[in-house]
């Protein structure tokens, strides 16, 4: 009995002996690193991107490619940018370095989309955008959409299939696993209700192009007498980036969706082009309660109510359009939208021949936004809904960046400037907008427009912060990763 309690003895006195061993080097560890402590309490922290995947959407016909790196990239070396094939991987293209811009025009491309992966110096604030420009035929437009990162939930507003030739989703997967997709609709007369449109299954680095309203997987019949409509897309397995891509008919051309920012009590939608034509904003509420919301204007003369309409009230689970023509009288514009309850905001605007699509965006940050295809009659606006703002913007080509240009954007205003190439000749040119320390929040949008009078062709690019850093929990030390 003795030999055992003495065994026991030991046992246990060895295992004291490492506990106090592992937390001496636990305290000493702590002492040499304070300022891990202090990050811990301070909360996230905020690190540099060094890689980031973009996918753009093809609809078979001509059009071109565009990207636009920042000139001061994130940590990781210097960086390498690839665009290919997303099916096969074929390549298209690379950039040359940050600060930089590339194009590519591609003809009649039989892929269905593009995937662009860039890593180190090339990765942060990475743009990229889709453009065509077809002058004649039943599609004569100008079209263009951002280029879309994967994601688990988007939103999309703009016309239901009651009021468009056709509407196509694009659900792009490049990763390795496969997704799946469930897709639900809002519309004027209430939520489409159907068993269509669920689990819609996306291979690894594929494409699939879901017909709304003409298909099962694209909510099937219910959703055919929409005029309005808001469109969800959740995947319930690995992720997906997701386009809309609208032939309206009637020679107005083709235009694609821009995504929407998640729901939100507050929301300004910029970049409404001044000029002729109907101007419509979309209001969607995805909860069970009506919202009341507050809407108001900002133009180059100031903020009003439209209308002497300060405040409506739409319905839950619906989409609620609200026309803005003769409140703007021409005038380029934004809207500024407070409610009680979550919702999401679009607009619809007729101009010549041609239609355009915007959505609400989020204000621009400290790392700016950016535009990679600008050419023909190109124009920034520029709002700041709660304080002054000075805005400093350039313009960038295939050899570097051109002269900034300060512009100063008053408290509740919008202010529209035209652009221009910072060389002579250039097929097209980026766009950097970085507001200066000290302004306050500022949300743009960039119209493209080329044509006179009835034959006018444009599209709307919402502009929205450059994704530059991201936001990392806090890790301290801690003697659960040493103690079970």
């Amino acid at each position: 009995m003795d030999k055992i309690l003495r065994l026991l003895g030991f046992r246990h006195a060895t295992a004291g002996l490492v506990l106090v061993a592992l937390l001496a080097l636990y305290g000493a560890a702590t002492l040499a690193r304070p300022a891990d402590r202090t990050r811990a309490a301070a909360g996230n922290v905020e690190a540099a991107v060094t890689a980031a995947s973009l996918v753009c959407p093809w609809g078979g016909e001509d059009g071109r490619l565009s990207l636009l790196t920042q000139p001061k990239g994130g940590a990781g070396g210097s960086g390498r940018l690839d665009v290919v094939q997303t099916t096969d991987g074929k390549p298209v293209g690379s950039a040359a370095g940050p600060g930089t811009s590339w194009l590519k025009d591609v003809r009649r491309s039989k892929s269905a989309s593009f995937t662009i992966r860039a890593n180190g110096t090339l990765a942060a604030g990475l743009e990229a955008e889709r453009t065509v420009h077809w002058d004649k035929g039943r599609d004569r437009g100008l079209a263009g959409t951002r280029c879309a990162r994967p994601g688990t939930d988007l939103w999309f507003l703009g016309p239901g299939p009651a009021a468009a030739e056709s509407i196509e989703l694009y659900l792009t997967n490049i990763d390795a696993q496969p997704a799946s997709v469930d897709i639900t609709a809002l519309s004027g007369e209430g939520p489409l209700d159907t068993v269509d449109g669920h689990g819609i299954p996306v291979d690894p680095y594929s494409t699939e192009i879901v017909r709304i309203g003409g298909s099962p997987e694209g909510l099937g019949e219910i959703v055919k007498t929409a005029r309005d409509m808001a469109l969800r897309v959740r995947a319930g397995t690995g992720r997906v980036a997701a386009s809309v891509r609208v032939r309206i008919g009637g020679k107005e051309g083709i235009e694609w969706m821009p995504l929407s920012p998640a729901p939100a009590t507050s929301l300004v939608v910029p970049g409404i082009p001044g000029g002729g034509g109907r101007r419509q904003l979309l209001i969607g509420v995805p909860g069970e309660q009506d919202a009341r919301i507050r809407i108001q204007a900002m133009t180059s003369s100031g903020a009003f109510a439209p209308q002497g309409q300060d405040v409506i009230d739409a319905p839950a689970e619906t989409v609620t359009p609200f026309d803005l023509d003769r409140a703007l009288s021409g005038k380029p514009a934004a809207v500024r939208l407070v409610s009680d309850r979550p919702i999401v905001a679009g607009l619809n605007a007729q101009r010549g021949a041609d239609v355009a699509f915007g959505t609400a965006t989020e204000p621009l940050g400290a790392g700016g936004g950016m535009a990679a295809d600008n050419r023909f009659a190109s124009y920034l606006q520029l709002t700041a809904p709660a304080a002054a703002a000075t805005v400093r913007v350039t313009t960038v080509d295939a050899q570097g960046a051109g002269t900034p240009r300060d512009v100063q954007v008053p408290a509740g205003r919008t202010v529209e400037v035209q652009l221009a190439a910072p060389r002579p000749g250039a097929p097209g040119y980026g766009l950097m907008v970085v507001p200066r320390p000290g302004s306050g929040p500022v949300h743009a949008a960039r119209t493209l427009s080329t044509g006179k009078g009835g034959g006018v062709l444009f599209t709307i690019m919402p502009i929205g912060p450059a994704l530059t850093t991201v936001s990392l929990p806090p890790v301290g030390d801690s003697q659960t990763t040493l103690i079970p």
